[in-house]
């Protein structure tokens, strides 16, 4: 049975949680011949006095949109679910599916969690410092509230599982890289739903073309598409390599590490630290990580030459990836920068018309159109929203599938 699959006659309430370090996306969906959304909500400010909690239904009526005091992710989630039980029976949530960064080597697919597995995901905190932790804590939180639902992971470095084995090697030899080092990249459910999306919205031959998807936000990666299997992507062995980001540097010579920690005595956990929230586009501009902030800055030349430099490093990526899989038929921008950010998709689109046949149409971008080159284009360049959370439920599929008893005791 495949992940889209699931007996007839059935109907589950799944929860998906997204667990940031410092913010918990939160949806609910009906499970049966179906994927529903049937609400989606978040808690921003996690830590703080004034944490934002809002939520809607999934034709857009607000459900609310209130401030509390939420000093961690139990209490958070704690007090969205307390409001949430306003409006729905959770007694009846069968299962919650939560986004998991990191599945290392070894999980490559959605995956009941169990108290072997969730060790085990403990072991990769250190390869994604910034994403594991909060990733884990949601994870506690969930459990404590949600004590009776199934609770399964998705994890954003499966789609890229099985790269071409020369996209995974890191260049070390043998020796060095030992079970977990090798470039996995991420951002992997976005792109999974880009590519459901695409076989949905224009069929599956569309889907199965040599596909460019820029996932720009604060965390911004790219990923070549070859029949529906990733070829390559900008990020490697962690969330640190490719374009610059909001606050994280992108690639950096290792050289230079060395340097800083052999010649310039950096203490490695400082260095770290700047890397991941000193660096990108806080780092270039001097003045904010945030691209929105930056565009309206425009007599800034610091903004300026930040934004250049981002849209430098996506073209430059865009031209390896390309090269990887042997051409391009589609180009796809998601994510909050490659979905609300037209100056930033033209800045990385025109310079590569002449290249790549991009006929841009810049009116269209302008107005936010889904299509955003003319018709005749030997490339057709796109801007959609992705959801992560309906990746998630639709994952959990298979999960559930596969244990049916626990399920059948709380069907809705």
């Amino acid at each position: 049975m495949n992940a889209h699959d699931k007996p007839h006659g059935e109907s589950y309430s799944v929860l998906t949680l997204n667990s940031g370090s410092s913010s918990l996306k939160i949806a609910l969906f009906r499970i049966d011949d179906h994927v529903v959304k049937t609400m989606s909500g978040a808690v921003t400010g996690i830590g703080t006095s004034e944490a934002r909690l809002t939520a809607r239904t999934a034709y857009g009526e607000t459900l609310w949109d209130t401030r509390a005091c939420c000093i961690n992710h139990p209490v958070a989630l704690d007090t969205f679910l307390k409001k949430l039980a306003n409006h729905v029976d959770l007694s009846g949530v069968s299962a919650v599916g939560h986004r998991v960064v990191h599945g290392g080597p070894h999980y490559t697919r959605a995956q009941r969690l169990t108290p072997r597995v969730e060790s085990d995901l403990r072991k990769l905190i250190p390869l994604a410092p910034l994403h594991m932790p909060a990733n884990l804590d949601g994870i506690v939180a969930a459990r404590l509230r949600l004590p009776n639902a199934l609770h399964y992971a998705c994890f954003d470095t499966s789609f890229h599982a099985d790269m071409p084995i020369a996209a995974q090697r890191t260049g070390l030899p043998p020796g060095m890289e030992g079970e977990f080092i090798r470039r996995y990249g991420f951002h992997g459910l976005s792109y999974a739903f880009v590519v459901d999306d695409l076989a949905e919205r224009a069929g599956k031959t569309a889907a199965s073309q040599r596909l460019l998807v820029a996932h720009l936000g604060a965390g911004a990666s790219m990923t070549a598409i070859r029949g529906g299997h990733s070829i390559d992507t900008s990020m490697g062995f962690s969330a640190l390599a490719g374009l610059p980001m909001a606050t994280r540097s992108g690639d950096v010579d290792p050289g230079l590490l060395l340097y800083m920690i052999l010649e310039k005595n950096w203490d490695p956990s400082v260095l770290q630290d700047q890397l991941y929230h000193g660096a990108g586009l806080l780092g270039l501009s001097g003045l904010s990580g945030d691209v929105e902030t930056l565009l309206r800055q425009p007599d800034d030349p610091r903004s300026g030459e930040a934004l250049a430099q981002f849209a430098y490093q996506a073209r430059k990526q865009a031209g390896a990836l390309i090269a990887a899989m042997g051409g391009v038929d589609r180009i796809i921008f998601t994510g909050g920068i490659g979905e609300h950010a037209p100056s930033i998709r033209a800045a990385i689109c025109e310079p590569l018309g002449d290249l790549f046949g991009i006929d841009f149409d810049s009116d269209a971008n302008d107005r936010g159109a889904a299509r955003i080159t003319k018709p005749g284009s030997a490339v057709i360049v796109e801007a959609v929203h992705t959801d992560e959370a309906l990746t998630i439920a639709r994952q959990g599929r298979a999960v559930l599938a596969n244990a049916p008893a626990q399920l059948n005791q709380r069907a809705t």
